[in-house]
């Protein structure tokens, strides 16, 4: 395997505006919080300054406990001893409990924790750091983690939604008996088959697999894994739930922010309620205020303000925050410096940052993941007996395969010849209408809209035309174009990593860490 280009996110069209503004800098607000070393030096001493020591210590506890039934590995348990020292902090990343780690890009963003930490140790010898994995064990939406897909097959298994995922029972496992036969005669598929069938056991729950199946894979970098659904976890955090409950703060503290990125940007990535805080009985509700008292979206159970104080008191374990407060708890709870997500987590981070200053929270190096591409040999050549390159694959494809088309079409050069001489007749006649009245004027600007609408379906037409005699070539190119994104979006976002794996091993694990630049996010096209 080999790297065959690296692509910047500032290249790529699909990447979200505010992701490459906070990359270039020009969200110059927050660029406090970019990757450089000087930004680290400045958030390892606010954390070693506003850390709580009892946090520490029960970060550590709850941590011996929770993987006590693991087999770790050297480092692992090194990085555990050295988690409880004032020195040592955390570089983390978080996922859904994605059946078998789901989409691809599960792997890269752990493989970019790790490689950032061990980067970090090289920067600051003086301190120490730990890669850590979240497991997003508390989301409710089921539908989205309850599968993964290969090149030759989707995999699904069934269970009752609405809770909290992590403590979903396992109980049908028709997908991993058909993942066995698919893959069985790969190179590596019995070691994939035995990881699946230790993590994946009748009887337990989703969280348990999916800390299993992490830990196997991943045990040997040092990584340690979180599940922050947990009591001792919660009751650090019970002064940010409380005040979310009463002063509605989250929604208040980013008001301000979120309506500047939504002029800047036209939306943001998640909008604040009222109540930032979920309720975890039977199901996983949301939190609504009723008047003076709380209510429960679909139970309809009712709290006065005395209640559900106790509540959150006695039993801290039972309030989950949403996707916008789940940072702030994460950090509040963590001796976290960085925290590595995909464009949709940057873009809800950055909502957050007044939040973070108003309770005196340290806001982390927010880091871009990276993204990574893997093809064939046989497909790069397909690619170069065209004339597009690898970028194109990530623009309008469409645009590239017209201009393709039409390049050796001496009427295409025609009509945009003429094209711009209407344009440039009509921006003479525009000038000179500025002279009489404004009914004159508009008449101008519609005629020349109606001509250069006609130029604009020559265009389509002529395209038309020669899709129909390029046949073969359209077709040639949309079956490339596929290769490239299966089922028309990113491989990463489609493919499973076992469908890499089954055939490289951990080769394909260690080609992925090696590509990732941890400094600049980027896409690295890689030959397998």
């Amino acid at each position: 395997m080999r790297q065959i280009e690296q692509i910047p996110f500032s290249e790529i069209p699909s990447v979200p505006k505010i992701v490459k503004d906070f990359i270039s800098g020009e969200l110059s607000d927050s660029q406090q919080f970019k990757f450089c070393e000087e930004n680290f030096a400045k958030i390892i001493q606010q954390k070693s300054e506003s850390y709580p020591k009892h946090h520490r210590e029960t970060l550590k506890q709850v941590l011996l406990e929770q993987n006590k039934a693991l087999s770790l590995s050297d480092l692992q348990q090194n990085n555990l001893k050295i988690l409880g020292d004032e020195n040592c902090f955390t570089v983390t990343t978080g996922h859904q409990l994605n059946l078998f780690t789901g989409p691809v890009f599960f792997i890269y963003k752990i493989l970019q924790t790790v490689k950032t930490a061990n980067w970090l140790r090289k920067q600051f010898p003086e301190n120490q750091f730990v890669p850590l994995f979240w497991m997003a064990s508390e989301d409710h939406d089921f539908d989205e983690i309850n599968h993964f897909q290969t090149k030759q097959n989707f995999y699904q298994f069934s269970s009752e939604s609405g809770k909290a995922v992590g403590k979903i029972i396992v109980e049908d496992l028709s997908f991993a008996e058909e993942f066995r036969r698919d893959f069985q005669d790969r190179i590596f598929g019995e070691e994939l088959i035995r990881r699946m069938q230790q993590a994946y056991v009748s009887g337990g729950t989703l969280a348990d697999a999916t800390r299993h199946l992490v830990n196997g894979l991943f045990s040997e970098y040092g990584l340690l894994i979180v599940d922050g659904d947990d009591a001792a976890l919660k009751a650090l955090a019970e002064p940010v739930f409380r005040q979310e409950l009463l002063e509605n703060a989250v929604l208040k503290s980013t008001e301000k922010r979120v309506e500047i990125l939504r002029e800047k940007y036209g939306k943001v990535q998640v909008n604040p309620r009222e109540i930032n805080l979920f309720y975890l009985g039977e199901n996983r509700e949301r939190i609504d205020a009723f008047g003076d008292d709380f209510v429960l979206s679909e139970t309809r159970q009712k709290f006065s303000r005395e209640e559900i104080l106790n509540a959150l008191e006695n039993h801290p374990e039972k309030f989950s925050p949403n996707a916008l407060l789940r940072p702030v708890y994460q950090e509040t709870i963590l001796p976290n410096i960085a925290y590595i997500g995909g464009n949709a987590e940057v873009a809800y981070w950055l909502e957050m940052r007044d939040f973070f200053s108003e309770i005196g929270l340290p806001f982390p190096v927010l880091i871009p993941r990276n993204s990574l591409l893997f093809l064939t040999e046989k497909t790069f050549r397909k690619i170069e007996k065209t004339d597009l390159q690898l970028k194109d694959f990530f623009g309008d494809f469409n645009q590239k395969v017209f201009e393709d088309l039409l390049k050796e079409q001496p009427l295409s050069d025609e009509i945009e010849n003429q094209q711009k001489k209407v344009e440039e007749s009509f921006q003479v006649l525009m000038e000179k209408s500025e002279l009489t009245d404004v009914s004159f004027r508009n008449l101008v600007a519609a005629e020349q809209k109606r001509q250069l609408k006609s130029f604009e379906r020559m265009k389509k037409r002529l395209l038309r035309a020669e899709k129909i005699k390029e046949g073969e070539k359209v077709e040639m190119l949309e079956r490339l174009y596929q290769e490239v994104h299966p089922g028309k979006i990113w491989q990463e976002r489609s493919w499973n990593f076992s469908e890499f794996f089954a055939d490289e091993g951990r080769a394909f694990f260690d080609a992925a860490y090696s590509a990732i630049d941890v400094e600049s996010p980027k896409l690295s096209i890689m030959q397998i």
